[in-house]
């Protein structure tokens, strides 16, 4: 049985979409936002980030959501979820696991955090407005990959980096130009959200927007 530790819609996404791929016994445990790792100590000796997700695996606590999808396709090789290792596609993997993470993961944290950079609750426009062009550098990277290989990241193998870009796109739905936008991207998008794990997570975590 694993313990989830979530807030509905954000970086523990992509990791809840892998548990019910997979089909495997979890438990969710609800984190409310901003988290008080004074008032909460419990969760500070879980994630000392204050962050989601949070995985308990076996009794121990694992964080970092790129991590946590891996993990999880090891964990479990017949869900299918990850080239194993030796396989053709297993390199492109790890590749676009660690390109998500980086071009769409930091740069969304500073998107929504403008603290991180020194700032209030929101940046300057110049500095918004470069925060913005480099996720959407990383999304004409996206549907250029998918318009050219499709209909997943892999091709024809479908992986947890799927569940990561999905994850990432939803996020933008709220930029000058949503990952929607991209016809490339549109497409996948809906064949994403057309997975069962999409329509579950969506009842599970109460959530409403870009449902379709």
């Amino acid at each position: 049985m694993y313990t989830l530790f979530y807030h509905p819609g954000t970086a523990s996404m992509a990791v809840h979409l892998a548990l019910l791929e997979i089909g495997a016994p979890y438990r969710l445990e609800k984190v409310e936002f901003p988290v008080d790792l004074q008032g909460h100590p419990e969760y500070a000796r879980l994630n000392p980030r204050g962050q989601v997700p949070t995985l308990v695996i076996d009794g121990q606590p694992y964080c970092e959501s790129a991590a946590l999808v891996m993990i999880l396709a090891e964990r479990h090789p017949e869900a299918g979820l990850a080239p194993p290792a030796g396989h053709p596609l297993r390199a492109a993997y790890l590749q676009w696991i660690a390109f998500l993470s980086a071009a769409l993961g930091a740069p969304f944290r500073l998107f929504f955090y403008p603290r991180d950079l020194g700032f209030g609750d929101q940046a300057p426009a110049p500095v918004q407005a470069a925060i913005v062009h480099k996720l959407e550098q990383a999304l004409d990277i996206l549907d250029a990959q998918l318009g050219a290989t499709g209909p997943w990241l892999l091709g024809a193998e479908f992986s947890v980096a799927d569940l990561m870009a999905l994850m990432y796109m939803r996020w933008a739905r709220n930029l000058p130009r949503p990952a929607t936008s991209w016809p490339a991207l549109k497409r996948y998008a809906d064949r994403l959200r057309a997975r069962p794990s999409f329509k579950k997570l969506y009842v599970a975590e109460g959530l409403t927007e870009w449902a379709a």
